[in-house]
């Protein structure tokens, strides 16, 4: 299954001559995506199971903490729907399971991707009041605009959800992420991806990652261990040694033009910039972006296990996603469209060099913005499948369809296959077509 043009990676894979390796690992991805989607789900609906007015009034439950917890489960609904979100995104129909169905009787049925989507829709507006507000004390955990900016994502890509666009939403939503006047851009893009990027005015919602209290060889300690390898200097990377895995692919190197300074932590000494072999670790320009050091060169607290969190949703975001609904017909305006897309150049180039004008703000000109803006953060396959690129022949990347030149592949790859352990438990799940 092939994933985007970004970076090459393991899973870049999807023709039958795959070698045993890449099919393994690729398999491996898609099984542990389902895998942790449903574990969330089913913790978030346990915890609402055992926290209802009449469960806390039963166990004596003082009214100071029930006010907590009313506050806990708007928080715990909301990373129910960030997963159900993942959930159609990968996979279209999924099982919708809530704290309302009981547990251990049959297994569940298959739900649309409409009714998931109108679902994850109705959550977010229920509990967006009953969130927390944003600050120092709640940066890692959801508020209000968090599930703006969710919604917002789900907005835009409505049309791909549910076959029916809904670019006014998405603007509404992003526009109330950014006049919620809690965020702002932060002046050092770099500082975003670093150990202390706790402290970005930028960063709406992170996974948090702590090298001494939360230690894991996935999340963000990958990441960083991964993009490091041949002539690298690890410790300059605040590791202990690089795991010689993830590079870039060359569309997305010539994507970045002279004076960009968001491609400055590139790596190239000893690399190249095509991609012969796959498990070469020289093949491809070295990007890590995100680094276990901090804005003032400190190392992080731990060389295995990073102290950099993830940015799930960040105010960068929320201004591309504001000029490409103005572009697609959802309200607002072009010129404060144009205004938000070169705040985000300037910060790029450190002046108005690489601005851009009215006439250079269209779709395409915001695809590859998103590109440079957004690399490595989760965002390139949903977005090239918004645009109607991942799949098909208008748009061929190196090794798309599992060969270096690549290869148009076939539509039904906007999805992933539903893992096969789930359709031999769940015999109400119904294969995604062509797998």
């Amino acid at each position: 299954m092939p994933t985007d043009e970004a970076v090459i990676a393991w899973n870049d894979v999807g023709l039958p001559e795959m070698n045993t390796q890449l099919w393994a690992a690729s398999n491996t991805f898609v099984v542990s995506m389902y895998y942790r989607i449903y574990f969330q789900v089913s913790m978030v609906n346990e915890f609402l199971r055992q926290t209802t007015d009449d469960k806390l009034a039963a166990r004596g439950v003082s009214d100071e903490l029930k006010a907590q917890i009313q506050t806990y489960r708007a928080e715990a609904r909301f990373l129910r729907a960030l997963s159900y979100w993942h959930g159609i995104d990968f996979f279209g129909n999924i099982p919708l399971v809530t704290e309302n169905d009981p547990v251990g009787s049959t297994p569940p049925k298959q739900s649309t991707r409409t009714d998931v989507y109108n679902y994850i829709v109705s959550e977010l507006t229920a509990i967006r009041g009953d969130l927390p507000q944003p600050g120092p004390d709640t940066y890692g955990r959801a508020t209000g605009p968090a599930a703006d900016m969710l919604l917002a994502e789900l907005y835009l890509n409505a049309g791909v959800y549910t076959g029916t666009p809904d670019y006014a939403d998405a603007l509404t939503s992003a526009e109330a992420v950014i006049n919620s006047g809690a965020y702002s851009l932060d002046p050092n893009y770099q500082h975003m991806f670093m150990a202390d990027n706790n402290t970005s005015p930028e960063i709406i919602f992170a996974i948090t990652q702590d090298g001494t209290r939360t230690q894991t060889y996935g999340g963000v300690t990958f990441l960083v261990h991964a993009e490091v390898g041949g002539t690298m200097n690890a410790g300059t990377y605040g590791i202990d040694g690089g795991w010689y895995g993830l590079r870039l692919k060359p569309e997305a190197y010539q994507r970045f033009a002279s004076g960009d300074h968001r491609s400055s932590y590139f790596y190239s000494s000893g690399q190249t910039v095509d991609i012969s072999s796959i498990p070469n670790f020289n093949d491809g320009i070295a990007a890590p972006k995100f680094r276990n050091v901090t804005s003032t060169g400190q190392a992080g607290s731990n060389p295995t296990f990073v102290d950099t969190d993830f940015p799930v949703f960040r105010l960068g975001g929320a201004y591309l996603i504001y000029a490409e609904a103005v572009l697609r017909g959802g309200g607002g305006t072009r010129a404060q469209a144009l205004a938000y897309v070169n705040a985000l150049r300037e910060r790029a180039y450190g002046n108005t060099s690489g601005d851009i004008t009215d006439a250079q703000l269209t779709l395409p000109f915001i695809l590859d913005e998103r590109g440079r803006e957004l690399l490595w953060e989760a965002h390139r396959r949903t977005d090239l499948i918004r645009f109607g690129e991942f799949t098909g022949g208008d748009y061929v990347w190196s090794w798309k369809g599992g060969t270096q030149s690549g290869v148009a592949t076939d539509s039904f790859r906007d999805l992933y296959p539903l893992p096969a352990s789930e359709l031999v438990a769940n015999p109400n799940l119904t294969q995604n077509p062509g797998y």
